[in-house]
């Protein structure tokens, strides 16, 4: 096997990247190993073009099961099957790094594909990042890279203040750390060239910006280191690119743009959405199928479409404007409602930005209806789940209802993330929580409205959350040189289309707990970031205002449909007593009460269901473990009478004997004279035997009671 290696540190680990004919009919491909992490990337370029008016990029990232040294996967097919949501999250980080330094006038297939073959101490996400950009920069496909990424994250004490550096690329363990003193509470992925970002990604715990920034400008410092790292690979065994044939616009088509069309644009000033733009391709096209039916309409397509772009860029950087007229600053018509819907749900949120509306709608359940993630990577019950829709007519179109895509998977991902910080814990709400956000009608950040819907359902739904959470989403125009930019907040659909970044940023009040960017182009200088963040914070403030307005704080009690939850602690070795031999006890306790009961290996049980059948199942519960002792005194019901005395019933699972001598101060001939069965009667534990038997007295407790019962 033909092996060259390099190597580079990086957060004190060695970083190998070797390149072998392993995959050696791939146009590019490496062996990247971080610790124990090992990750394969390759890179293909079809030999003929597609047909099409889009650049058909597609990234794939493979979990393997045998990276972890785990048979997983289900009892009945014990393979992979389709990719996980950390997976898919993962591709989408690769693909959204890699996609803006491509040409887009390139119209051959490149696939990368990342395959995580052994899964050690660190994540193989960034790996993936740094192995696809040097599958590609190697090979003869033609893209703009090579491209970096790094993991920061960083300890804060209990009371808030900053402990210790920054961590660079910390391992699970370490950003999983939690001491009496200190968590790490900040995760932020970072990728980027030439000294900017082109992709980020942060799940925090409210965070603030400045800190954020000071993450970014760690991440700026190893993003060079790496990219070195690279340079030097790829000026060592690095292939020709590819020429990309270039498109040539034909004289009189764009003569007859210029004509009908550039004078037309100016109308489009005012636009809350892309109708009008919609409108004028239409117009364009009817032209053209009357004067020009020749022409490829697919140079036609983009002649248009950079039009538009170029326009909406000048509009902002040259005359200070946005298409529907708002500043830069100014956020669309908003809209919050928490509940209304139906009393059936067990929490609702409705809100709009503009022509963004979102629904969301919230589910409790028990302990038990968490899901089981059972993944490469990650083995867990997951208790709080954010899922996200993006249905065709949401955007005015027809297409598939139902299924998923990385779209929706990512979007839902990302409000989950941005909520998680002020979700309960368990010991105080230990409901599991499930909210679905539907995008009912788009135009600019729904993921973001799916935050606000959310926060809005939780608190409907009486959800003890720590503060509220809303999201915005930035935008930003840049010249082709790089000299002069805007940023704008609260993008709509144009903005977001032709626009060169998508800035995602939620958080509460007092910091920041989720942040997704995308660009596109080459990346973005952190005092633009800088400005985004404050922008994006002053948006995030007047958002939670109005969801405040709506709704202040958390319901104080929950929907009469939710169920409830009442908790019981017993002993760990009790447990057993609970559930009885091969579960009988415990099912019966189900099957008299209607509930569901889960318990924890610590002696904590959870029982869910009707007020009614969750009371009642406690007091068995209870009954079971109860521990009776000498002195104890009881009511109880007598359940037989018998010549040597009558037990009595303590409660569901005990009784015991009040000998005849115990039952009165005086001699008794006939216990039936004085004893009924159904009888309520007072006792006192005298004593208990080796075997657990209860010996009881009346008269010790009352020796007048035969008398006034009588």
């Amino acid at each position: 096997m033909k092996s060259k290696k390099y190597e580079m540190e990086i957060g004190g680990e060695k970083l190998t990247a070797e390149f072998t004919d392993l995959a050696e009919n791939a146009d590019g491909s490496v062996l990247l190993r971080l610790g124990d992490t090992v990750v394969l990337a390759t890179a293909v370029m079809s030999k003929g073009e597609k047909d099409s008016d889009y650049f058909p990029l597609s990234v794939e990232y493979e979990e393997k099961f045998y990276a972890a040294g785990q048979i997983l996967g289900s009892r009945f097919m014990r393979r992979e099957g389709r990719p996980s949501d950390e997976a898919v999250l993962s591709g989408r980080i690769i693909d959204r790094t890699i996609r803006p330094l491509f040409n887009n006038d390139l119209r051959n297939e490149i696939q990368v594909v990342v395959m995580v073959l052994s899964l050690g101490k660190y994540d193989p996400d960034v790996l993936g990042v740094i192995a696809s950009s040097l599958a590609l920069s190697v090979s003869r496909i033609p893209w703009d890279g090579p491209v970096s990424a790094v993991r920061i994250g960083k300890l804060f004490t209990q009371e808030g203040k900053e402990e210790g550096k920054f961590l660079i690329n910390p391992s699970y363990k370490m950003r999983e750390a939690s001491t009496d003193e200190a968590e790490c509470e900040l995760d932020v992925i970072a990728c980027g060239k030439d000294g900017t970002i082109n992709m980020i990604e942060v799940g925090s715990n409210e965070v603030s910006e400045d800190t954020l920034m000071k993450a970014l400008e760690e991440a700026k410092i190893e993003l060079e280191e790496i990219q070195k790292f690279q340079e030097k690979i790829i000026s060592e065994i690095g292939n020709k690119k590819v020429e990309i044939k270039k498109i040539e616009m034909p004289e009189n088509l764009q003569e007859a743009f210029n004509s009908e069309v550039l004078p037309k644009l100016k109308d489009l000033m005012g636009e809350a959405g892309k109708t009008k733009i919609y409108a004028l391709e239409d117009e364009w096209f009817k032209y053209l199928d009357e004067n020009m039916p020749e022409v490829d309409q697919k140079i036609a397509k983009k002649l248009f479409h950079q039009a538009i772009d170029d326009f909406i860029h000048k509009i902002a950087i040259e005359d200070n404007k946005r298409i529907d007229n708002r500043g830069f600053d100014d956020l669309r018509n908003l809209f919050a409602k928490a509940g209304g819907i139906s009393p059936l749900l067990h929490g609702s949120g409705i809100f709009y930005r503009g022509g963004t509306h979102i629904f969301s709608a919230l589910t409790l359940g028990a302990p038990s209806d968490s899901q089981v993630i059972d993944g490469m990577e990650i083995q867990t019950n997951k208790r709080f789940m954010h899922h996200y829709n993006f249905p065709p007519f949401s955007v005015g179109e027809t297409g598939r209802v139902g299924g998923m895509n990385r779209r929706m998977i990512g979007h839902g991902a990302l409000a989950e993330k941005a909520l998680l910080p002020v979700i309960p814990d368990k010991d105080i709400f230990p409901y599991t929580i499930r909210i679905v956000s539907e995008a009912l009608a788009s135009n600019g950040s729904t993921s973001m409205g799916s935050v606000c819907g959310s926060t809005l359902a939780l608190m409907d739904a009486g959800v003890p959350i720590k503060k509220p959470v809303a999201g915005i989403a930035s935008g930003l125009m840049m010249s082709s040189d790089k000299t002069k930019y805007k940023v704008l907040t609260d993008i709509q659909g144009p903005e977001d289309e032709y626009g060169d970044m998508d800035f995602k940023v939620a958080g509460t009040k007092d910091g920041v707990t989720a942040v997704q960017m995308d660009v596109k182009v080459s990346g973005i200088s952190l005092p633009i970031l800088k400005e985004a963040f404050e922008k994006a914070k002053m948006a995030r403030i007047k958002i939670l205002e109005i969801i405040k307005a709506e709704i202040k704080e958390p319901r104080k009690e929950l929907s009469p449909k939710a169920p409830r939850i009442i908790s019981v602690k017993i002993r760990p070795d009790q447990i057993g007593a609970v559930i009885g031999s091969g579960g009988k006890i415990i099912n019966e306790i189900k099957d008299n009460t209607g509930v569901e009961i889960d318990i924890e290996e610590d002696g904590i049980i959870y029982i869910t269901g009707e007020a009614l059948g969750a009371e009642k199942a406690k007091t068995l519960i209870e009954e079971i473990v109860k521990e009776y002792k000498e002195g104890d005194k009881v009511t109880g019901e007598v359940i037989r009478v018998a010549d040597f005395g009558v037990i009595v019933k303590l409660d569901s699972r005990n009784d015991g004997l009040v000998h005849i001598s115990e039952i009165a101060p005086f001699r008794i001939e006939k216990i039936e004279d004085y004893m009924k069965v159904g009888m309520k009667v007072p006792v006192i534990i005298k004593s208990i035997d080796d075997k657990g038997r209860l010996k009881l007295s009346i008269k010790d407790v009352d020796p007048n009671f035969i008398q006034k019962s009588k």
